[in-house]
């Protein structure tokens, strides 16, 4: 699964894209790690969040433990109680210049980028809300891999052309599955 992404144009840039509002003083990183702060276009503005839904977890005493960051939402899985809310009701873009997977044998992997050919940034479809725990969260959405990435991993982000991005920030929860296709 997608655990680190490249976002490396400015936010002025994302927003042009994208055709939004920019948020001020947004600070994220080039490299995008779990429970770090990335953009995110969300009700119609580039905005910063931080990467990973918070699951809550306890210790083998039932001590409440430090929450860990679901950073991938599978669509097989997009109408289960965890996700729904999110799904019907909060869907973003998530900016994205390359992801990373891991790639070789254990204990010798390597990372390896993927990206689409010709295309400096592209949008991830994503999932937001807010939370106690860390504020603005959200994920990525995964789908079945292409085939050309079957020997590295069998799940990749869900990638959105201009035309989909519309149906998923907009259309039914029913528009926004046939999409997951």
């Amino acid at each position: 699964m997608c655990n680190l992404y490249r976002m490396t144009k400015g936010t002025a840039e994302v927003a042009k894209l994208f055709e939004v509002e920019a948020a001020a003083g947004l600070n994220v990183a080039a490299e995008l790690y779990p429970g770090y702060p990335g953009l995110v276009v969300a009700e119609g503005q580039v905005r910063a969040m931080t990467w990973g839904f918070p699951l809550s977890l306890k210790g083998k005493q039932g001590q409440k433990l430090k929450p860990k960051p679901v950073t991938n939402a599978r669509e097989d899985k997009l109408t289960t109680p965890f996700w729904r809310d999110s799904f019907v009701q909060r869907r973003c873009l998530v900016p994205v210049s390359h992801w990373a997977e891991a790639e070789g044998e254990k204990g010798r992997m390597t990372r390896t980028w993927y990206g689409l050919p010709g295309e400096d940034l592209f949008a991830v479809a994503g999932l937001w809300r807010q939370s106690e725990e860390w504020g603005e969260v959200y994920t990525l959405v995964m789908v079945d891999g292409h085939p050309q990435m079957a020997e590295v991993h069998d799940r990749m982000p869900l990638i959105l052309s201009r035309a989909a991005q519309k149906y998923w920030l907009e259309g039914t929860p029913e528009d926004a599955l046939a999409l997951c296709a």
